[in-house]
């Protein structure tokens, strides 16, 4: 892969204390005449409850479909990893990941979801997509929201 224009990769690991969408970077795609899915999981995503403070734990499933630009994994990392200190709840937090992909990239399509664990006995899986409008991904968006549901 090349490094040009990856600060992160390859280099010494700083960790943000909060909310840091700079800490995204793209690659070149090597492959934008062929649809195909890339799939990311982050099975320790943390964010804090901006109401009392307290931990929020998830698994954060991120599937895209690329064009030209493809995000480069260690600076997504880092980028999940500055929500830690951040308060939002769940549905926010998915939001402003996969908005903030969608900024980076101009995917095709993308759908982020969060598996986050019970409190108070309840949890909540929140999923967002986005498919680039007036093409056929904006049709796929729209046939897996309304079909969305998750396994049990």
């Amino acid at each position: 892969m090349q490094q040009e224009g990856l600060s992160h990769l390859g280099g010494k690991t700083t960790y943000k204390q909060d909310y840091a969408p700079e800490m995204l970077e793209a690659f070149v795609n090597k492959h934008q005449g062929n649809d195909y899915w890339v799939t990311f999981d982050c099975p320790e995503f943390t964010s804090l409850c901006p109401i009392t403070g307290q931990p929020d734990f998830a698994t954060i499933r991120i599937d895209y479909i690329p064009d030209v630009k493809m995000v480069e994994s260690k600076s997504l990392k880092l980028y999940l990893f500055s929500f830690r200190n951040h308060g939002a709840f769940h549905e926010d937090c998915v939001n402003i990941i996969m908005k903030d992909l969608v900024a980076l990239m101009d995917p095709k399509y993308i759908e982020v979801t969060g598996i986050f664990t019970p409190r108070g006995g309840i949890s909540i899986y929140p999923f967002a997509n986005y498919g680039r409008k007036e093409t056929k991904y904006e049709k796929l968006a729209e046939e897996r929201l309304f079909s969305h549901s998750f396994p049990l």
